[in-house]
């Protein structure tokens, strides 16, 4: 086992400032509990879950509860004095330099994911044990969904690279447990395919990544990282824009960045609390997660990389939000949403906001969970994802509709509403740093998101109902996390209001830095009136026209969402025509080339090996005929029948006859007596 003030050691004697901060005791020592629970439930629920009454989603909650205690203990101890710990345990070593461990790591970055994950994980969890109630493969949902927090919460407490890629795979593998969970229907098994093959073609830039920076300087770990790169290793140094690139690359699948984006709307075939949890404190984040552990990197070392990062994130926010105002599917509006918001993040984290990116990865995770929570209530009661088969609900559906709306306003961007907070900080930084085309198209990209959120605020519970059936309001299981959902949407932005230092806790970006190496990162000291002004303004004006058009109700839904900006939204419907040319080049992987592959294989290759197999046992029944069974084996058969042969002879003479053997002796010196004479 080592610990983590070794470390904080070190980087003090190099001069890079490490902060002051407890280990955290007891509380950090046995934070590894968080990691493992998850995957004690998902083997229990296998085992037993059939058996019982939630069908094993009590021994998820359970297990999700518990970590949650973890995480909070944690949280406040962070919050009142910083905590700094790592455990490790080595399992193997590569070569004599290269150590393989396995553990779990506690500072501030660390600390702020597990409580989100437990926090809102335990909340979608509650909810699924009553959406999910009377579904097919109850059991084995709440395996693979406690198998998906539990290979997160793994990659979230990662020391090094090595095991986040574990963690990592293991987000992958759920995911696609649980996006093609309705394996019936061939549609559900094409977007679990296509999730799974395009994260797959993300990670080999993570893997390669890694053992880029990795070998580079001897060592996985992510505080000799960081270490490395506030220090500006040469051997680091060497190969800083490639690794950083690389490991982007591989950050670009997972938090679904322009154009690897096409997997993520297609997973909202999974269940509605498996969306939930994805696009709010899981799989999404993880891409954004990465890029904060190695933030020194980029911060110190790759600057040459964060201009193409900072584009790829500003199309991500911009063209990719646009999408959502042509989709009718409730969940892929707020899917598009999140390809969005995540740009927001990777835009902020690569122009140098560290802590701008994280704590709206923070506010976010809150009220988009709320939303895709809402979004499942209201398809749980019409039996619909489509918004042309609602409208009229806010009726029927009190508690859901007023949440969704705070939800909606935290995601716009309105006062004092969390996403306000953390949006405005994220301009603020963009500001700061330079890129100033890019904040006014982050403001853009706020009215855009106020826009759709208005018309699917107006599309789903104002007007008449449009579907069949009689709506209901969810069960209390459903609607209570929703509450406990809204109230930090409005709430924990102030968690971070620049020049506000909380008494006894001070603010989040204090809480954030806890690291080895602080990020040293920009934070304004005051609020930005005018531009957090122009930001409202934006919002405002998002939400007005929104509203304007879609609010008046008509004899159906597609009469009422009839709005249309020529160019502009068939190419829209066509999603930029990014989808046809990726199953372009999946058509012509799996049609043509695999064809010519095929044929190259049983023709060219299986002709030369069996060309060279027919060879090989002429050559082998040659020697065995000829050579072994002929000429060896003939050489030592002759030799055998002359020894044979002579022994035969030879016994002849061994009668063990003494009068014989007298006579012989006789006869012998005669003859011994003549020879004798006759040559003397």
């Amino acid at each position: 086992m080592v610990g983590m003030r070794a470390l904080v050691i070190a980087a003090e004697e190099g001069g890079h400032g490490a902060v002051e901060a407890g280990t955290g005791g007891f509380w950090a020592d046995t934070a590894g509990i968080m990691l493992v629970l998850p995957f004690v439930a998902f083997l229990l629920i296998l085992a037993f879950g059939k058996r019982l009454k939630y069908k094993g989603g009590e021994l998820a909650v359970g297990a999700l509860a518990i970590n949650l205690l973890w995480a909070t203990v944690l949280f406040v101890l962070n919050m009142t004095g910083g905590v700094l710990d790592q455990t490790t345990f080595e399992i193997a070593r590569i070569g004599s330099d290269l150590v393989f461990e396995l553990g779990w790591v506690v500072d501030g970055l660390s600390i702020m994911m597990y409580f989100l994950v437990n926090f809102v994980g335990l909340l979608v969890f509650i909810y699924a044990l009553g959406y999910m109630e009377g579904d097919v493969r109850v059991d084995w949902f709440f395996a693979a969904f406690s198998l998906f927090a539990g290979a997160m919460l793994v990659l979230v407490g990662a020391p090094n690279l090595i095991q986040m890629i574990i963690g990592w795979e293991g987000v992958g593998l759920a995911s696609y447990f649980l996006i093609g969970f309705y394996w019936e229907d061939l549609d559900n098994v094409r977007a679990g395919n296509k999730a799974f093959m395009t994260n797959k073609v993300a990670d080999v830039g993570l893997i390669l990544g890694t053992i880029l920076v990795g070998v580079a300087i001897g060592s996985f770990d992510f505080s000799e990282l960081s270490i490395a790169a506030a220090e500006h290793a040469e051997a680091l140094g060497a190969v800083a824009v490639a690794g950083g690139l690389l490991l982007f690359f591989g950050a670009m699948g997972k938090s679904a960045q322009f154009p690897l984006h096409i997997w993520l709307p297609d997973a909202m075939a999974g269940p509605t609390p498996v969306s939930a949890l994805m696009h709010a404190a899981t799989m999404v984040t993880a891409g954004i997660y990465l890029m904060a552990r190695v933030f020194p990197l980029f911060q110190n070392l790759a600057q040459d990389t964060r201009g193409l990062m900072v584009v790829i994130g500003a199309i991500t926010l911009f063209a990719i939000g646009l999408l959502a105002l042509v989709a009718d599917d409730i969940k892929k509006v707020l899917a598009y949403s999140t390809v969005s918001q995540l740009g927001y993040m990777m835009t902020a984290v690569a122009a140098g906001g560290y802590t701008a990116g994280l704590f709206h990865l923070f506010t976010h995770a809150f009220f988009k969970a709320l939303l895709f929570l809402g979004a499942g209530a209201v398809i749980h009661a019409v039996h619909s994802n489509n918004m042309s088969d609602m409208g009229g609900l806010r009726k029927e559906m009190p508690t859901t509709y007023w949440t969704f709306v705070v939800g909606s306003l935290a995601l716009a961007g309105i006062i004092p509403l969390a996403g306000f907070w953390s949006k405005d900080e994220i301009l603020a930084t963009l500001g700061h740093e330079g890129y100033t085309a890019v904040m006014w198209i982050a403001i853009a990209g706020a009215f855009v998101t106020a826009f759709y959120m208005a018309r699917a605020v107006a599309l789903t519970f104002h007007g008449t109902y449009k579907g069949e059936g009689h709506p209901h309001e969810a069960p209390r299981v459903m609607t209570a996390p929703l509450v406990g959902l809204a109230i930090p949407s409005i709430f924990v932005g102030i968690l971070n209001i620049p020049g506000v230092d909380w008494p006894g806790i001070g603010n989040f970006t204090e809480w954030l830095g806890v690291r080895v190496v602080p990020m040293g990162d920009y934070h304004p000291e005051g609020i930005d009136w005018s531009l957090a002004a122009i930001g409202l303004v934006a919002a405002g004006a998002g939400l007005a026209l929104g509203w304007l058009i879609f609010s008046r109700d008509r004899a159906t839904q597609k009469a009422r969402d009839r709005f249309e900006v020529p160019a502009l939204y068939p190419l829209l419907r066509q999603k930029y025509f990014i989808d046809h040319a990726a199953l372009g080049v999946v058509g012509a992987t799996t049609g043509p080339i695999a064809r010519f592959i095929d044929w190259t294989n049983t023709y060219i290759i299986d002709g030369i090996i069996n060309l060279v197999g027919g060879v090989v046992k002429a050559l082998g029944e040659f020697v065995y005929g000829t050579i072994d069974q002929r000429a060896v084996d003939g050489v030592f058969n002759g030799l055998s029948a002359v020894t044979d042969g002579a022994g035969s002879a030879v016994r002849r003479l061994q009668t063990g006859r003494v009068q014989q053997y007298a006579a012989g002796f006789v006869a012998g010196a005669l003859i011994l007596v003549v020879v004798f004479v006759l040559i003397v």
